[in-house]
């Protein structure tokens, strides 16, 4: 990640004590959020359950294609921490991930509807709390509602109406090929 095209957030929490994902409600009738405290504050940024689930896929695969640093010059930018008592809770619109080889750092930025340029929030976090934080969001995730095994929605309790088998699914040649 190149630091000098990113421009500075407008709260960056570089002391992060937690990271976690959160949903409240019932299945099917959920809210999302990503929880994040530092030092002396913290952020509720509220998000769908989608982009929390391409996150923590998108962290995954980020560090997947990582190898092992090699002494990372260092730990955050500890003087870009937001200043006391910094309390945020937005609704996300945009979100960055980036990784910073030099610091061996992840970084989450996070940009409500008012600033698409700069981020609201910048998080820090180290290779084990990104990798707790994703694992976390999918098993969040996973929570909800069962997915139908033939097209893929979300099955409510009081049943499920699946194109793939109601006459309305929307069939490829490859469908109606003959098996053999």
């Amino acid at each position: 990640m190149n630091r000098s095209i990113m421009p500075r957030a407008r709260n960056e929490f570089t002391s992060v004590s937690k990271l976690s994902a959160e949903s409240f409600g019932e299945p099917g009738q959920r809210t999302f959020r990503i929880q994040v405290d530092s030092a002396s504050s913290s952020a509720s940024i509220w998000i769908e359950k989608e982009q929390l689930f391409q996150l923590a896929l998108a962290i995954q695969q980020m560090m997947a294609t990582l190898t092992e640093e090699q002494d990372p010059t260092g730990g955050p930018p500890n003087d870009r921490e937001a200043p006391g008592l910094t309390s945020l809770d937005f609704k996300v619109m945009k979100l960055v991930l980036g990784h910073d080889a030099g610091r061996g750092l992840f970084i989450i930025d996070a940009h409500d509807a008012e600033d698409e340029e700069r981020a609201t929030i910048r998080v820090w976090a180290d290779k084990q709390q990104i990798s707790g934080f994703s694992e976390e969001a999918l098993r969040v995730c996973a929570a909800g509602r069962p997915l139908c095994p033939l097209c893929g929605r979300a099955v409510d309790p009081d049943g499920h109406r699946c194109a793939r088998v109601n006459g309305h699914a929307k069939l490829t040649p490859e469908d109606l090929a003959d098996p053999e």
